[in-house]
């Protein structure tokens, strides 16, 4: 970046977070070029349709906040244009989905296996006692 001339439309101390940012948009180009390359209906044939909603929600919410950006650019405040619900709204979705993958990872009970062991935790052993006292009743005779 010290090769590059610096322009002098913008303060001295802003060039190092202005090529940082150009950077960053580098890597969001390449990471979009990636994903066009790839058709949408490919993509999707080869996920689950759980994975198909977080792809659409994750471009959704990217495509939405890119324009927020956009608006705050041009001078106009994001948070008093419908880009706001817009990202809750997905947010809201977002969460959904996570609620369902959690649910899919939590544990499930083996209704056999739980009732085997209630039933081996209250069955209660013979004393053994009976069995001595019929073994002396057998050896008197």
């Amino acid at each position: 970046m010290a090769s590059e001339e610096i322009n002098e439309d913008y303060p001295v101390e802003i060039h190092e977070y202005l090529s940082t940012f150009e950077n960053s948009i580098g890597a969001v180009d390449e990471m979009l070029k990636t994903m066009m390359s790839v058709s949408r209906n490919e993509l999707l044939q080869k996920l689950d349709p759980l994975e198909q909603a977080k792809v659409d929600l994750v471009s959704a919410y990217t495509l939405n906040s890119m324009f927020w950006v956009y608006l705050a650019t041009q001078g106009v405040n994001p948070k008093e244009h419908p880009v706001k619900q817009e990202l809750e709204r997905i947010r809201v979705y977002m969460n959904r989905v996570k609620e369902i993958t959690d649910k899919k990872k939590a544990g499930k009970l083996d209704k056999g296996a739980a009732s085997r062991f209630v039933k081996n935790a209250l069955w209660e052993p013979k004393p053994k006692n009976s069995s001595k006292i019929a073994n002396k009743g057998k050896s008197k005779n």
